[in-house]
């Protein structure tokens, strides 16, 4: 009877299987080798006395067993995560560590400075900080805190808009330093442009250099601001960034006003379990300040 009991690394293991579809990804899941993952299955179904999964050359799919124990793994992640955010959030000490994630254009041009002022403030609050284009999820607890621009905070979060960021056109400085300034958008859009990839996920900019035949004078994509930034730099075109960095970049010049339709609010969220977090709703209120600040 004991021998057929399921463990939570069970469960773990089915789950990260019937997630990424082979031992290799969920391997890297867990962070644990393809043949740790393999030795661990196999004594799992042995013990059970079932199959889990069907093994094809494109990868495993689950057995019925395997979609029920994947199912279980599921709900039982949320409730440990869950339970996990409601401890930390009966923490009132100004110590331990916040998980913040952000932009790299964020990171380098507005809070790495704030960053360091609060880590001097507060020596006992270790800063963790993922520098990512892509989403974390606060409610998995792969971040506590984020600092994004979005036009549309997500329901499931709470926090604070703390500003708005303009975007503008910008030129490699030596090459139009001779031009009266600002000019009008319409006057720059038969210039070759340096513009969004797909992948970076902005679609209101995207949308905006369709319009005005800027997109086919657009034959230079990057999937980051910092690389459409580095490109127009280099003379590859004119583009388009964040007032606070092109405006801080000496090899740059500003070619246009702020173009309205691009602004984007900045918001600091975080999940309401950790609300009341101590360390949580310091780092929110006085970093949230000094980006109303700036």
């Amino acid at each position: 009877m004991n021998e057929q009991r399921i463990r939570w690394d069970d469960l773990q293991i089915v789950w990260a299987i019937a997630d990424t579809g082979t031992l290799s990804g969920a391997g890297r899941r867990l962070g644990i080798s393809h043949a740790t993952v393999f030795r661990r299955l196999t004594d799992m179904e042995e013990r059970l006395g079932v199959a889990l999964f069907e093994r094809s050359r494109t990868g495993y799919s689950p057995s019925p067993a395997g979609e029920d124990l994947a199912a279980v793994a599921n709900r039982v992640e949320t409730d440990i995560v869950a339970a996990e955010r409601r401890l930390a959030g009966k923490d009132l000490k100004l110590s331990g560590s916040i998980r913040v994630t952000t932009t790299d254009t964020l990171f380098t041009g507005l809070l790495a400075p704030i960053f360091s002022d609060f880590r001097s403030n507060y020596p006992e609050i270790s800063l963790e900080v993922v520098i990512s284009n892509q989403i974390h999820s606060l409610s998995k607890r792969e971040a506590d805190i984020a600092i994004r621009p979005t036009r549309n905070p997500p329901e499931t979060l709470i926090g604070r808009r703390v500003g708005d960021i303009a975007l503008a056109v910008y030129g490699q400085r030596v090459k139009w330093q001779t031009e009266r300034r600002p000019l009008s958008i319409t006057d720059l859009s038969e210039q070759p442009w340096v513009g969004p990839d797909v992948h970076m996920g902005d679609t209101t900019l995207e949308k905006w250099m369709s319009e005005g035949g800027r997109a086919a004078q657009c034959h230079y994509r990057v999937d980051t601001m910092h690389g459409m930034q580095v490109a127009a730099r280099g003379g590859s075109g004119i583009t388009v960034l964040p007032c606070y960095l092109g405006d801080a970049d000496p090899q740059l010049v500003r070619l246009s006003e702020p173009v309205p339709a691009l602004t984007t609010e900045l918001w600091i969220l975080t999940h309401p379990d950790l609300r009341h977090v101590t360390r949580i709703r310091r780092f929110m209120d006085e970093v949230g300040e000094r980006l109303r600040q700036t």
